[in-house]
């Protein structure tokens, strides 16, 4: 059956890898992103930001929500300055919240709907110069239970947590071989993710393979959250 999924942040490249593979099986993809058109999506909408009443109004049945936007803001505790945590939770977790119910009621014409949110292997784990993105995701992490259990079984909602991946958000961490070859042995299969890697359990996250999954926080990352080695 031929879907129709919407993205936010859609420009990212996790989000353009999902939408290859779920355009790949006949499914329609829209993007919504702060940024010009990408040519892969069947239809775009470039938006102002992810606030409250700023996405653009749609009428037909959705099947699918990503929410893609995140930040990678690393510093010190005593450096993280109130502008910084505001940030992080406004485009994390309030951006999140505000895409979700902007399309709500699509939601609500799907006979088999989901939604995607994407955390980070920080909330779980807890790593050093993380409090302001560990606070905004773990935020996201707790939308993703609440709201599970306040839409089932009519919408199953999940959530990514991914370790660091190869994308431009997390480049600035792998720009020298030094680098990448320090994130690879932090990493219990001594390996930096993908975006592939990501775009493939959103895929399985929207589709009806994943029909009895509501309310988890997927881990994504190589096993770094579970495995000491």
């Amino acid at each position: 059956m031929r879907k129709t999924y919407l993205f936010a942040g859609a420009s990212s490249a996790i989000a353009v890898e999902t939408a290859k593979l779920l355009q790949a099986e006949g499914h329609t993809v829209i993007g919504l992103s702060t940024k010009p058109d990408h040519a892969i999506y069947d239809e775009w909408h470039q938006v102002e930001g992810y606030d409250f009443g700023k996405f653009p109004a749609l009428t037909q049945a959705i099947d699918g929500l990503v929410y893609f936007p995140g930040t990678i803001n690393l510093k010190p505790f005593a450096r993280l300055s109130e502008a910084d945590f505001n940030r992080d939770l406004s485009i994390n977790a309030l951006g999140a919240v505000a895409f979700a119910q902007a399309y709500l009621g699509n939601l609500k014409q799907s006979e088999h709907a989901s939604i995607v949110f994407i955390s980070t292997v920080a909330v779980g784990t807890g790593l050093p110069f993380h409090a302001s993105i560990s606070l905004a995701k773990g935020a996201l992490e707790g939308l993703t239970k609440a709201l599970a259990a306040e839409l089932a079984p009519a919408i199953r909602v999940n959530c990514i947590a991914p370790s660091l991946v190869n994308t431009p958000l997390g480049e600035k961490f792998i720009n020298t071989p030094e680098k990448t070859e320090q994130m690879q042995k932090r990493n219990p299969l001594r390996k930096v993710g993908e975006a592939i890697d990501v775009a493939q359990a959103v895929a399985f996250l929207l589709s009806e393979k994943s029909a009895w999954i509501s309310g988890q926080i997927m881990a994504v990352d190589g096993g770094m959250g579970t495995i000491k080695n």
